[in-house]
């Protein structure tokens, strides 16, 4: 081993429960980051600086002026050139760790592309939002014998468990579809800390898991309310009776129909509509700039509406429909520009 390739992580090796074997294991390491908005940014920044040798982040959206308070790894320069959260991500990140393989992927997860988001992964890390993509990694991860290292935060609340397939139970036997209350940070807020210290317990957890030394992990599922100074584990010891995951092997996530072309995306004034084929970011441009105001980026197309609402538009497909959560409203002016 030459020495100074572990030379970064010469504090991080003195620690006894990790060291240079467990540095080794972390170099060979594969994990994937899907979401790279609040908690992504500091699992993705965690891990890279640990030396985790490849690091898939995958996130949908793009860095607004609303994400810097949270969002560790964007600057005021990313909201003005309106970078994809990944993209911007992974510039930052190669500055910190040039010795780090970092994937950046531009799209929506979902039931069609999800298992080949996870080839050749050895963990999955959830910096999503929503509880339908975590029930998607959840079965996806359970499907292929994957661990998930589950996160939530949201107001000054936050969660936090690793599930392994096998092993312990799922995120389904604690969590039921549905139950959520539908609160989420653009509809009640949330302090930055409570997001920090939901990412550093997932990143504890995957370090423990990646190293090998799966008996020093937490294995509970941790809440706490840092504002009213709450805190409480529930240990992972029993599997769900009723949990299709668990006990029957099925998938519900995975044998559900295709993501619904049309989504509003909570508490945001936005709805995704989602189409078959990929789009040509200038032909676009060139199309809508006699109707509209438009601002071109490598990545994506902001065209202002003499309605007042704004598309987005990505490469893969995708478009956002900003100011309206009319899902009637947004299809109308998506046909009106779009045509199809």
């Amino acid at each position: 081993m030459a020495e100074n390739k572990f030379e970064r992580y010469s504090r991080q090796m003195l620690f006894p429960g990790i060291g240079e074997e467990g540095q080794e294991k972390l170099n060979n390491a594969r994990v994937l980051i899907v979401g790279v908005g609040a908690l992504g940014t500091v699992l993705a920044n965690h891990l890279v600086r640990a030396g985790v040798g490849f690091v898939r982040i995958v996130d949908r959206d793009y860095v607004e002026k609303s994400n810097l308070q949270r969002q560790m790894l964007f600057d005021e320069e990313d909201v003005k050139s309106a970078l994809p959260k990944a993209v911007a991500a992974k510039q930052r990140l190669e500055k910190v760790n040039s010795a780090v393989e970092i994937e950046a992927i531009v799209t929506d997860v979902n039931v069609t592309n999800i298992e080949e988001m996870m080839e050749s992964i050895d963990l999955v890390f959830d910096g999503t939002d929503n509880f339908s993509t975590r029930f998607l990694l959840n079965d996806s991860c359970f499907k292929k014998g994957i661990p998930f290292v589950y996160g939530g935060a949201v107001s000054a609340r936050g969660m936090s468990a690793l599930f392994i397939p096998e092993e312990t139970p799922c995120l389904r036997c604690f969590i039921q579809p549905g139950d959520g209350n539908g609160q989420t940070c653009d509809t009640i807020g949330v302090i930055s800390p409570v997001v920090d210290i939901v990412s550093s317990f997932q990143v504890v957890e995957g370090l423990k898991y990646l190293v090998g030394q799966k008996d020093k992990l937490r294995n509970t599922l941790k809440t706490f309310d840092l504002w009213n100074n709450y805190d409480y584990e529930m240990k992972m010891t029993k599997k769900k009776e009723t949990c299709p995951v668990c006990q029957h092997g099925e998938f519900p996530a995975l044998e559900a129909q295709a993501t619904d072309a049309v989504t509003t995306l909570c508490g945001r004034e936005t709805v995704q509509i989602a189409r078959n084929q990929r789009m040509d970011l200038a032909v676009w441009a060139t199309r809508l700039e006699k109707a509209a105001t438009v601002k071109k980026t490598p990545f994506l197309l902001q065209v202002q509406l003499i309605e007042g609402e704004r598309l987005v538009i990505f490469p893969d497909g995708r478009i956002l429909v900003q100011g309206t959560e009319d899902l009637i409203r947004a299809k109308s002016l998506y046909s009106k520009y779009i045509g199809d």
